[in-house]
């Protein structure tokens, strides 16, 4: 494969996920699988997709200060700009000249000469004077809107619930690429042995103090003979903290209101030793099938999933039904940016009150259903508070009879002990912490 259809098809899955709203880890999933890329070029074109997405805002500022202000570029010309300042302004082993080659024929075969020849002055114009720096952005939220390519409503957000310190690191934390992370099967195989394995394969792999199924992994883990055998499965350090803090135990009856794809329920199960039964919704069936799938990967016969509405499951549940309950709301997935770009350009403010409108909603259809020694895991992967700690106390204080189990705190893992991010109401993780995604997480009990 040229390098010219390599940009050819990044571009290509630029506009679907510009135009279309379908996310980059999917149509790239999707390329790669396609014989149009080369098994070579495939680090390359994940860099320029992932990459341009991620500097989308930063890139944008660059071709303000190239092109009249009053010039109308088509959607894929943008675009193209995009790619191409990205790989001459980040990317400093591929040379500017092949870079502008390149983006001039696309240009000639997306258009016209006209088109190709514009596309070659601007290019060649930031060659020859450079890129602009940023000092003349004199507030401080453009400043660090434009600098490491978030939302301004998101970074102004963010700074007054958190500050400005913690928000740049947020969003700093945020371009960067943090090392795989994968759970081990316990019941096929320990992780020290996990960790053998894959130190044979030329991994380099450490053990995570986020769960004691967890490994840490530095390389493509989805090469290993360990993940394509179901040997271990990939899965955030954050994201495994969630089954590691619902206090379980064999036997136990659980409810995971909103399973899919069925990471955190397949967690449960192996915790609870293939034991009990788990009783895994999501709203819709086709989603559900996946968490079916994955529990027939990793040999589990614990899960039963379905597929519903969680704010209708008194429907097919009797009232003091489940030992545990895990509530992993659908949020606005703000804390899972830096592996998901396309989610800061999405989402929008009026997004996250509506969310968690729903977030309320399932904690308060789905409580009556908790045993009285019951314990429920509320969760996100979100850093927002009116997601969660607004979330938490709202519940809390409509419904006295609950409360923070307050063995909660005691019982996180060390590495947490202190943090910034834990408040009255439950633990917050963001993604500048411990290279995970950004995670928040409670435990609520009857008093």
């Amino acid at each position: 494969m040229t390098k010219f259809k390599l940009r050819s098809s990044a571009l290509e899955i630029l506009l679907r996920v510009d135009n279309g709203g379908a996310f980059s880890h999917l149509l790239i999933d999707q390329m790669l699988k396609s014989n149009r890329v080369s098994e070579k070029d495939h680090g390359l074109l994940t860099e320029i997709v992932y990459g341009t997405i991620q500097r989308k805002l930063t890139l944008a500022y660059f071709v303000k200060h190239f092109v009249k202000k009053n010039a109308r570029l088509d959607s894929w010309v943008e675009w193209l700009l995009y790619l191409s300042f990205y790989q001459m302004y980040y990317l400093e082993r591929v040379p500017d000249h092949a870079v502008i080659h390149e983006a001039v024929g696309i240009a000639k075969e997306r258009g016209h000469k006209g088109i190709a020849s514009f596309v070659n002055g601007v290019l060649r114009q930031a060659q020859r004077k450079g890129f602009p720096g940023f000092e003349n952005i004199a507030d401080d939220v453009e400043k660090l809107s434009v600098i490491t390519s978030h939302p301004r409503w998101l970074v102004s957000r963010w700074e007054k619930q958190y500050g400005y310190e913690k928000t740049t690191a947020m969003c700093k934390a945020n371009l960067e690429t943090k090392p795989f992370s994968a759970r081990i099967q316990p019941l096929k195989l320990s992780r020290e042995k996990a960790i053998n394995k894959l130190q044979s394969e030329g991994y380099d792999v450490a053990a995570s103090a986020f769960s004691n199924q967890g490994l840490v992994v530095k390389g493509n883990l989805l090469k290993s003979s360990l993940f394509q055998t179901h040997m271990v499965t990939i899965q955030d350090q954050s994201s495994m903290l969630v089954a590691e803090m619902m206090d379980l135990a064999e036997g136990m009856t659980v409810l995971d209101a909103c399973s899919a794809p069925g990471g955190k329920t397949t967690h449960i199960a192996e915790k609870l030793n293939n034991t009990g039964q788990i009783h895994a919704y999501d709203l819709h069936d086709k989603k559900a099938k996946l968490v079916n799938t994955k529990a027939e990967q990793l040999e589990l016969t614990n899960i039963v999933a379905k597929g519903a509405d969680s704010r209708q499951l008194a429907n097919f549940h009797e009232e003091c039904t489940f030992d545990r309950i895990l509530i992993d709301a659908p949020c606005s997935g703000l804390g899972v940016i830096r592996g998901k770009p396309d989610i800061k350009y999405q989402k929008k403010e009026k997004d996250i009150t509506k969310l968690a409108m729903i977030q309320r909603e399932l904690l308060e259809k789905i409580s009556p259903l908790l045993k009285k020694d019951g314990k429920i895991l509320y969760s996100t992967c979100t850093v927002d508070r009116e997601e969660n700690e607004q979330v938490v106390q709202s519940f809390l204080e409509d419904n006295p009879d609950y409360q923070v189990d307050p063995t909660f705190f005691e019982t996180l893992p060390d590495v947490m002990q202190g943090s910034f991010g834990i408040s009255d109401v439950g633990l917050q993780i963001f993604p500048d912490d411990f290279q995970t995604d950004g995670f928040f997480l409670t435990r609520i009990c009857l008093k």
